[in-house]
């Protein structure tokens, strides 16, 4: 097989398609090994590699044999999926609406459809078929009826999620009996909005503690943005005695954060550690839905709240772009909250009035 869609769709496939924990059907299975017989205009192929590619499992029965045959080719085992629920609607050929019931989040679904569509695509290139049955959505321009058609997968878009007051409470009450290192890390967390890769990468030489700021390099931001940003005094004082217990681990510059464990004693925290620790709080803490990204939405929500700028925002973070940055100002309600009360306001001020005006029902009338 050759050209730049099948090349397209194998790279997707191994990239973003399926990982070890999916493994697609018989359709899927034959873009490695080069066989594309019986896909031309076969439902339950289609059908199956779908199911297949977003599930891990299910699919016709000569889709199973060409799938257990690919498997044992490279030596790997099918992981089963049990949680995971498809509902498919099929109207002829064509796949026209797919949803998972639970297991699977809207994003990963779209994420794992990529190399089918892109399959099918390189078979209409080779002219193969004349469709493609796993369609993409579609804007006409001047067509007033009809003029959108919706994709298999509807994108959803979900601000991010926030811990409550109470729940916030819950968490630092667990991470109250961390180590120093730990409580130092999820303080500098939420006190400059890091991602976890920004945290874990701190140096020593990147504090200022004169000034209370921290600098984040370019190279380990997401954006490649260098920027610097503050910490609060209470935080202070936690790095103060974090970077005490440091001299006695190892007494080099270098890396802020250093692994204390027996096997990687003074070597560079990685983020996949951090990772755990960060877990290991929510489990106790019973917040599962806590994350090393959390505190970031946390904190640049508190932020907007605290009636921050947009751009102010935005510069603090490391947004290129302050689209990213209004998610956090609508999380916060803060746009809505400010109309409602003078809208209230304006409403307070006419019931009192018509509560403390002896001709009330004379006021009311003018209006």
């Amino acid at each position: 097989m050759t050209g730049e869609a099948q090349h397209a769709a194998v790279e997707a496939f191994d990239d973003g398609g399926c990982h070890d924990d999916v493994v697609a059907d018989g359709v899927i299975d034959r873009i490695a090994v080069g066989d594309h017989r019986g896909v031309q205009d076969d439902k339950t192929d289609v059908r199956g590699a779908i199911v297949a590619a977003v599930t891990g499992q299910g699919g016709s029965e000569r889709g199973v044999k060409d799938r257990a045959h690919t498997l044992a080719a490279v030596g790997a085992q099918p992981v089963p999926r049990p949680d995971i629920h498809l509902v498919l609607v099929v109207l002829g050929a064509n796949v026209v609406s797919i949803d998972s019931g639970s297991g699977l989040a809207n994003a990963t679904i779209q994420q794992r459809l990529v190399p089918v569509r892109l399959f099918y695509d390189f078979l209409m290139e080779e002219g193969l078929r004349e469709s493609n049955p796993v369609g993409r959505g579609r804007y006409t321009p001047g067509r007033r009826v009809g003029g959108q058609q919706r994709g298999l997968v509807p994108r959803l878009t979900k601000l991010p999620w926030i811990p409550t007051e109470q729940e916030w409470l819950r968490i630092l009450g667990v991470a109250r009996c961390e180590p120093v290192r730990n409580r130092v890390m999820l303080a500098l967390a939420y006190d400059a909005a890091l991602r976890r890769e920004e945290l874990c990468s701190l140096r020593t030489d990147d504090l200022d503690p004169a000034h209370r700021t921290l600098r984040v390099r370019a190279e380990t931001t997401k954006n490649r943005l260098e920027r610097v940003v503050p910490y609060s005094a209470a935080t202070g004082v936690l790095l103060s005695g974090y970077l005490t217990h440091r001299s006695g681990i190892s007494r080099a510059r270098g890396p802020l954060f250093l692994s204390e464990s027996r096997r990687n004693h003074a070597e560079p925290l990685s983020l996949w550690t951090w990772s755990k620790v960060v877990r290991r709080i929510a489990l106790a803490s019973g917040i599962e839905r806590f994350s090393t990204h959390t505190t970031r939405h946390l904190c640049l929500t508190d932020l907007a709240r605290m009636g921050w700028e947009l751009h102010t925002i935005a510069s603090f973070t490391g947004h290129r772009h302050t689209d990213s940055t209004l998610q956090y100002i609508h999380l916060s309600g803060r746009d809505l909250a400010d109309k409602l009360a003078r809208g209230m306001e304006h409403i307070h001020a006419w019931r009192i009035q018509m509560l403390t005006t002896p001709d009330g029902v004379t006021a009311e009338a003018s209006r």
